[in-house]
């Protein structure tokens, strides 16, 4: 599967999307792949603050717990509240199932993440392929 190309990536496999100041993050489709069938998200609270690197929630799967790291520093905006119920919809589509939306506090921090193509060479060398 393609990574969207105007999307940026962590290491720790989150995505972000960034709208000047505005961006939305999610889990990429390697990361949902290699949880399996997601049964719970944990987020943080609307007008948390997130910072690069830290967690801020947890995604539950069948096969394990894992941490969300911010892929950037900001103000929590949004929460997507339909994976309350709903958190399959990241293994349906885990770029378009967002887990929440800030307000970034510095836009340059994204020019160190991933592009597209080289979130693709990570997760290959990371496979092991």
């Amino acid at each position: 599967m393609p990574y969207p190309t105007d999307f940026k990536y962590t290491k720790e496999h989150e995505w972000i999307k960034a709208d000047g100041k505005n961006a939305t993050v999610g889990i990429t489709n390697y990361a949902q792949e290699s949880l399996g069938d997601i049964v719970f998200v944990e987020l943080p609270k609307t007008g948390s603050e997130i910072v690069a690197g830290k967690t801020f929630g947890s995604v539950e799967s069948v096969k394990a717990v894992s941490d969300l790291y911010a892929p950037a520093s900001g103000v929590v905006t949004e929460v997507n509240s339909e994976l309350a119920t709903a958190p399959e919809k990241i293994n349906k589509d885990a770029h378009s199932a967002w887990l929440i939306k800030i307000t970034l506090k510095n836009p340059a921090e994204l020019n160190s993440l991933l592009s597209a193509q080289d979130y693709e060479k990570f997760v290959s060398e990371e496979a092991g392929k």
